[in-house]
């Protein structure tokens, strides 16, 4: 019997990423694999070029009556529901640094003798990730939060309006670039951008479009973090936009009361690690993410304000580029799905069953 994949159609608001790309799709089915694809309305890649390539098209929302053998596939957490979990899954749960609701989420799968492969604890032998949307987070991170900026030179309200995603990421270039030539019009200053964790892929991308928008950019990794937090030198900067992975409990970056100091210069936050809900946060000053619909929280009013962006899906910005890049990553790894006793998903599934062994 050949591997079943059923890739699922994401029904997050404003994802247009795909976990499977029809290039990747024909490559599996020259394996041998079956593939169904749930039409989606919302995603970049139209169910049309699935089918091109010899996919079977799906109503949307079906996996849950896929059959049992089948490997769903997705992206991001599946909505909030008790009901078990019959299948293999592949996608971001979010579960397994002890997020919010994440025993009810593991035990689905439990009920329902299931089992989760999670994408972000995709390993080599090393402990690395195998593939990540980093790249793409950071760069649509560094975009968005220097889009801010530009809006409080300008005197916008909101600072920063409903996000939508562009075509390519020349296309975001073009849209920052005539935004903070307005705003230098208006401020005449340059503005400076502190990236943290810049030597990860993350970082990579943050910097790389701060410096092709023009900002001053500094750039801090391990070394320049090694002390500790607090940080009073990130209140020198106009944009802070942190890209930091947390496995751990750390001292806190910053902190409510610092940010009170009348001296400040930053004004604008992109947290692109985006983890409020989670006990490792170090940028304990927020409890809730943002949205595109609703992309910036004010976090300090008046004459010297302060907007905070913690989208947890920013690579949605650049939707197609991202899930070309992310698949491609994945590729040899998704032909290996014949067999999910070896490599990286039988390190993933061990993560799993670490984590649910104490709640059985």
């Amino acid at each position: 019997m050949s591997t079943h994949i059923w890739l699922r159609a994401e029904d997050k608001p404003f994802e247009e990423r795909t976990a499977l790309t029809p290039e990747v799709a024909q490559r599996l089915l020259e394996k041998g694999f079956t593939i169904s694809v749930e039409k989606s309305s919302q995603s970049a890649i139209k169910p049309e070029a699935f089918a091109a390539v010899g996919c079977e098209l799906v109503e949307a929302g079906s996996w849950s009556d896929a059959p049992r053998e089948a490997i769903i596939l997705g992206l991001k957490e599946l909505d909030v529901s008790e009901t078990p979990l019959q299948h293999r899954h592949i996608h971001f749960a979010h579960v397994f640094k002890n997020q919010a609701g994440w025993q009810k989420v593991l035990q689905r799968f439990i009920e329902g003798e299931g089992a989760l492969y999670d994408l972000e604890y995709l390993t080599d032998e090393q402990g690395r990730r195998v593939a990540a949307f980093g790249y793409w987070a950071g760069f649509a991170g560094a975009g968005v939060g220097l889009m801010a900026w530009a809006g409080q030179q300008l005197g916008n309200t909101p600072v920063l309006p409903a996000l939508s995603a562009k075509n390519n990421k020349q296309a975001l270039l073009d849209d920052l670039a005539a935004q903070l030539a307005a705003a230098k019009a208006a401020g005449g200053r340059t503005p400076r951008v502190l990236v943290m964790g810049a030597r990860g892929r993350s970082g990579r991308g943050a910097v790389e479009l701060a410096e092709a928008a023009g900002a001053e950019v500094t750039s801090w990794d391990i070394e320049e973090t090694r002390a500790g937090g607090p940080f009073a030198e990130i209140l020198q900067f106009d944009v802070l936009v942190n890209c930091v992975f947390v496995q751990a409990a750390i001292p806190p970056f910053l902190t409510s009361d610092m940010l009170a100091d009348p001296a400040r210069r930053l004004s604008v936050i992109s947290d692109v690690s985006c983890d409020p809900y989670g006990d490792y946060n170090p940028l304990p000053i927020y409890k809730q993410c943002t949205t595109f619909d609703n992309p910036t929280l004010r976090l300090i009013e008046g004459e010297n304000p302060l907007d905070l962006i913690s989208i947890d899906h920013l690579p949605s910005l650049l939707p197609v580029e991202a899930s070309e890049d992310f698949c491609a990553q994945l590729s040899p790894y998704y032909l290996q799905l014949d067999d999910l006793s070896q490599g990286v998903w039988q390190r993933a599934l061990a993560v799993f069953e670490e984590k649910t062994r104490n709640l059985r």
